[in-house]
């Protein structure tokens, strides 16, 4: 594991870019930056427009280490590159941004009121490539739908157990529990989950830690016995579809959590903005959430 990531991660002010849209959601993230599904013919294209829209992202002046401690990428973006070098390497060398890698093969059905991840096969070969590239972590994403305790902790369960065969690779694991916001029972659901997430944070060695991507609270604070654990090196928070200034000002309320933002952070970001007013919108958007993770 790079040393000068981890201490970046541990100990300096901002937040972590969710730049990880996959083939799911990339048509969504798209049209909220102003291209429309006629515009592209087939998987390919919509690609190389959404490898398009992140390297713009990147390559910004507003977005560097500054401000952004790190940025999570889809594994086709790995593979990619930004100005002629490889992302991952862009990432920290030009910008002194951490990278990290979304990967998860999306979800399973819902069962218990959850969703957990889809087999994941290929991790171990996935972690390699990852770690020849220069990645520092990994994030996967599964979801709680309801206060179900069966499907709360099939989901925790196999994060932290996917999270520890990461781990053996010198990888971070960033484990994503979303709760969904529009949950009838999401301050319940945080409860078990909390509860989950205590239970296997025993599991992992006392040499070793882990990053949790969770759901902005119902209540303020929720998870400060988390954010305080040894074996935790720090907590983000996913947007999860609140707008950015509700997903600020909810995070602005918990201390020690930061930033991970998708949609929050490219909100108002759009293909059809010159150079200069794109730049300026993404200023305004890092600005007001570093500011947010930073309270």
């Amino acid at each position: 594991m790079n040393a000068d990531m981890l201490e970046k991660i541990k100990n300096e002010n901002g937040f972590i870019a969710a730049l990880d849209q996959s083939g799911g959601s990339s048509p969504k993230a798209l049209k909220l930056y102003g291209i429309e599904e006629d515009a592209y013919d087939g998987d390919e294209e919509m690609f190389d427009l959404i490898h398009a829209m992140r390297t713009r992202i990147v390559t910004s002046p507003s977005f560097n280490g500054d401000r952004v401690l790190g940025a999570i990428l889809f594994e086709m973006t790995m593979d990619r590159e930004f100005e002629g070098v490889g992302a991952a390497e862009y990432l920290w060398n030009e910008k002194r941004v951490v990278p990290f890698l979304k990967v998860d093969k999306g979800l399973a059905d819902d069962e218990n009121g959850a969703q957990i991840m889809k087999p994941m096969p290929d991790l171990d070969a996935l972690c390699e490539r990852a770690v020849a590239k220069g990645v520092f972590g990994t994030k996967m994403r599964s979801v709680i739908n309801e206060a179900n305790p069966a499907g709360v902790d099939a989901v925790v369960d196999q994060q932290f157990e996917v999270g520890r065969q990461i781990l053996a690779h010198g990888l971070m694991p960033i484990i994503e529990p979303e709760v969904n916001i529009n949950s009838s029972t999401k301050a319940e659901a945080e409860a078990l989950l909390k509860a989950a997430i205590l239970r296997n944070l025993d599991d992992i060695a006392d040499d070793q830690q882990v990053m949790l991507k969770l759901t902005l609270p119902e209540e303020d604070g929720f998870y400060a016995d988390v954010i305080a654990h040894p074996k935790v090196l720090k907590v983000v928070a996913l947007s999860g579809g609140y707008s950015r200034d509700e997903s600020n000002a909810r995070l602005g309320r918990q201390h020690g959590m930061i930033a991970s933002f998708s949609r929050a952070l490219t909100e108002g970001l759009s293909a059809q903005q010159s150079d200069d007013e794109f730049d300026a919108m993404l200023d305004g958007a890092v600005g007001s959430i570093a500011a947010a993770s930073s309270t």
